[in-house]
Parts: structure tokens; sequence; C-alpha cells
């Protein structure tokens, strides 16, 4: 336990003060420096970012305890997110760049008008403190009571124990995202991501190794566990689920439809993930980081949804299946990482939660002070006053996220559905408005404020009474084509009867725009890997008909 603690603290100690050097001598007294790293990200920093922002506990976690339920079908929330990024490549980021935005709801209220981006400001914090923030908190705080054994240790219950990891969690993420602003945040992305990818892809082939071991191997142990998992659980290697799956599994009709629309509002119109490239040098690094991202996001079923899978095969030998699928992922590390690198896997998932709290607390800082304090509050604030608001409201952010995190403890779904039926709550109707007044030029200034009334009550109302029969994937099918209609009728309608101008995107001259050269060779090779992995993993490869029904 002591050498797991000190590799611990060291590797963390390392990413602080790599972040403190590369940020020690910026300029955050300005939004621009403080808000968006002085747009000035390169590339590979995007991409780093990009990547630890979506990835977190909930993901490792949330995602592995998916696919030991129900095979590799959820492996499609990862495969789904690289032509997502294509799109936030080829379309969004150009568009974005070109209005110099800071935030979403800022590009919302240029389209519509001011109330506009009031109401979808508000509904996007609401969701980030109330649901997004306390799910990566309470997950992470899951993975360090199982690693480290913090009940037992001091000698608190499991729900105490998670209230002081959520509580610890919570103040050295601030850390990052209060006093260090968004170029803080983006460097100790890059870091933990290489730390991640390390220590990511030991899961599996350690994995493997006690799995193979204890099918009695006594030669090349990974290869053997391997060779059991196909020859014994080849159903649960099948990525292609049945049109009638329930959660957590993905059933195939909705793949690349509801699943596709529900990670394009994640990858080209969240917040969290969207600032990244607002915050980049120009549009030819904006597109290398959404695209790097992409490969990045394809590899990522080998540790965010294979040890699912070998965890079912390895408890099934052992007599020792978990309860909650929200165990799975952390019994498997506790029983195949060796002791000496405990520590430093520690560190890295550490990372990756630090990672997804502090981005998107920086986001929620930057939507209040940016959309809200500067909009309706105090119009003629200074950038120095903008900056320490920020500052201030992040910690009450922190505080209030901090204390719903541990509640829910007590809601006995698997953390990735839960998280990711009820933010579609919100979101969609943000992709909705982004990318329909980005189509339709004749919209009405409150389009967009029916869209969100109308998908919170019909959504809702989903949810509520047909969300045990029908995946929630099959209403995201059918609500973003029905909001978009709506929104094209609105359009020709108000072509008709308004004497205005169709609407016309201004370039603000706020970043060069020339794109990289080569955008489409690497969109090519990305749709190419994305087709070969899911051919890998279906029964025309690895997999085989029959499949697993959740456990």
């Amino acid at each position: 336990m002591a050498w797991t603690m000190i590799t611990f603290v060291g590797f963390t100690i390392l990413v602080a003060v790599i972040s403190w050097l590369k940020t020690k001598g910026d300029d955050q007294s300005t939004a621009d420096g403080y808000f968006l790293a002085g747009r000035g990200l390169p590339g590979f920093v995007i991409a780093g970012s990009l990547l630890l922002t979506n990835l977190s506990a909930e993901q490792l976690v949330g995602t592995n305890g998916q696919t030991w339920s129900v095979g590799m079908s959820p492996m499609a929330f990862e495969i789904v997110a690289a032509p997502c990024c294509i799109v936030l490549a080829l379309f969004a980021a150009p568009r974005y760049l070109k209005s110099g935005i800071t935030t979403i709801p800022e590009l919302i209220g240029l389209r519509y008008d001011r109330s506009t981006k009031l109401w979808f400001s508000i509904a996007y914090i609401l969701l980030y403190i109330v649901v997004q923030i306390p799910v990566i908190l309470y997950s992470g705080s899951l993975v360090f009571e199982n690693i480290f054994g913090v009940s037992a240790m001091f000698g608190i219950t499991k729900f105490q124990s998670v209230i002081l990891l959520c509580i610890i969690i919570s103040v050295i993420g601030s850390i990052y995202a209060i006093f260090g602003g968004l170029k803080a945040v983006a460097v100790s992305d890059t870091v933990n991501g290489v730390g991640l990818l390390i220590g990511g892809f030991m899961i599996p082939f350690f994995a493997l190794n006690v799995l193979g071991k204890a099918t009695g191997s006594e030669s090349f142990a990974i290869i053997d566990g391997m060779k059991y998992l196909i020859a014994n659980h080849s159903d649960m290697l099948n990525s292609i689920a049945p049109a009638d799956s329930l959660p957590p599994a993905v059933p195939w009709p909705t793949v690349f439809t509801g699943l596709f629309f529900l990670g394009l509002q994640s990858w080209c119109t969240h917040q969290s993930f969207i600032q990244r490239v607002l915050a980049a040098e120009n549009l030819k690094e904006a597109q290398k980081g959404a695209l790097y991202c992409a490969f990045l996001k394809i590899i990522g079923f080998m540790y965010l949804a294979l040890p699912g899978v070998i965890a079912f095969a390895l408890f099934g030998i052992q007599g020792d299946q978990v309860a909650n699928m929200d165990e799975a992922y952390p019994q498997l590390v506790s029983q195949v990482i060796p002791a000496p690198l405990m520590g430093f896997f520690a560190a890295v998932m550490l990372g990756a939660i630090l990672s997804s709290f502090n981005s998107v607390l920086n986001s929620v800082d930057t939507m209040f002070t940016m959309d809200i304090y500067k909009e309706f509050i105090d119009k003629n604030a200074s950038e120095e006053k903008l900056v320490k608001v920020g500052k201030n409201i992040g910690i009450v952010f922190a505080v209030l996220t901090t204390i719903v995190g541990p509640l829910i403890y007590f809601f006995p779904a698997g953390l990735k559905t839960f998280l990711d039926s009820l933010v579609m709550l919100i979101t969609l109707p943000v992709l909705t408005a982004v990318f329909g007044g980005f189509f339709f030029k004749h919209l009405p200034k409150y389009s967009a404020k029916v869209i969100l009334l109308v998908h919170v009550l019909t959504y809702g109302s989903f949810l509520l009474f047909l969300g045990d029969y029908f995946h929630y994937l099959y209403a995201v099918l059918v609500m973003l084509p029905l909001e978009l209609l709506l929104m094209y009728l609105m359009d020709q309608h108000n072509s008709k009867i308004s004497n205005e101008p169709a609407w016309e995107q201004k370039d603000v001259g706020a970043v060069d725009l020339t794109p990289w050269k080569y955008r489409w060779v690497a969109t090519a090779l990305i749709i190419v890997c994305v087709v070969a992995v899911y051919a890998a993993f279906s029964p025309l490869g690895i997999g085989t008909w029959g499949y697993s029904q959740p456990f």
C-alpha cells in the first residue's frame, strides 16, 4: 500500500508541476486568456483534451459495466464518436471559429435573440451542476473506494467514503478549473491522456493474463485467455444487439441513427468539448485536433468495452459475479493490476476523473460569466472583473455539485445509462437549434424556444411512460428529424410573412480559417477503421449470434 500511495502521489504531482510550468507565464487577466487559453491551442493538445474531457470514471466504470452486463454492443458509444468528430472538424468547427464565439449559448444568441440565449444558458448550467458533474464525482469515488478501500481504512461506511472522496476530487479539480483557467485544464489533460492510454491499455492485457491462468494456461496466458473468451463467450463479443434490446444494450438500428444523433450533441454542441475547439490557434489546428481524437476514440473500445466482457468471463470462473454493473470494472482492476503498478493506474484514473470534472466546471463558469453575467447583469464589466466572477462562481458551483454527487449512490440504475438518457432532455434541442440555425435562413427568433419546450415535454413524457418498453435511442432517432422538420416549417412560414433578409453568418476574423489540407485523407482512414472494428466484433469476425441479455 505504501508503494501504491507513493507512485499515486508522485504521478499526480508530476502532472501538476508540468501544468504549472506550461501556464505560469500566460496572461489570464482577460476573458480570452482565461476561458479560451488565449486562442492558441495546437491540434495535439486539442485532441488530448477532447479525449480526456469525454473520458472519465463514468466512462471507464459505466461502459465496462454495460459490456459486463450485455456484451460488446455498448462499444458503439466509442466507435460512433469517430464520425461525430468528423462532423465537428468539417462542418461545425469552421462555423464556430468564423463567429469567434466563446460559448454555444452565445452562438444561439447571435442566431436568435438574447432571451433564447438566456434560456439555453440556464438549461445547460442546471444540467451540468445537477447531473453531469455529480455523476463524474460519484463514479470517481467508486473507483478509489475499490482501489484503496477507503471505508475499511478509516472504519466508515461506503456512503461516508463516497462523500469524503467526492470532496477530495472536487477540491483538487477546482484548483485546475478555477485558478488555472482553460490552459491549465488542457495541458493537464494532455499529460494525463498519455498516462491514460498507457494505463487503460494495461487492463485488458493484464485481465486476459489472469483469465488465461484461471483456465489452466501454462504458457502464453494472454493468448489462452483470449482463446477462452472467444470459445466460451463469443456471444458477448458480438456488438450487434437485437432491435428490441433495452438499455444498457445498444439496438443495432440505432447505432448510426439515434446514437449518432446523441454523439453529435456531445461532440458538436457540448460546451465542455467545443470550448477546446474554440480555443484553437486556427481552423487547421482545430480540424487536426478533432480528427486525431477520432482515431483515439476508435481504439477506445480496448479499455472501455473489452475489459467488461473479460470481467464477465473471469468472475464466472471464480464464481463471484458482482451484483451491480457499476462494480464490475473497479473489482476487475483491483484483481488484475500488479501491486507495483496500482499507484500509477490510480493516478491515471484520478487524471481522467479530474479532467472531466474540471473541464465541465470550467465550461459552466464560462457560460455563467459570459452568457448571463456579462449579458444580463453587468454589460460594462471589465476583463478583470469577468475573470474574477468566473473564479467566484466556480467555487459556488463546485460546492453545489459536491453536495449532489454522493446522492447518486441511491440510484439503482447503471451510471452510464442514467447519464446518457437524461442529458438528452436538454442537449438535443441545443443540437437542433445550432444545426437548424445554420441550415435554415429565415427562422423566427422564437423558433429555438419552441423546439426546447416541445422536446422537454415529449422526451420527458417518453422517459416517464415508455422508457421501460423502448430504448431511449429510438426516441432520439425520432425526435431530431421531427424537430428539424418543425424548424423547416417555421422557416418556410416566416419567409412568406416576414420582410427580413435571410440570415448570414459574419466572419469576425478571430482566427485564420484556412482548412487542414489532409482532412479528407484522415476522414477516409477514420471511416475505414470504423467499418473494420465493427466487422471484427460481429458474426463476420469473433462474435456470434445469440446475444446476451442483461445479467
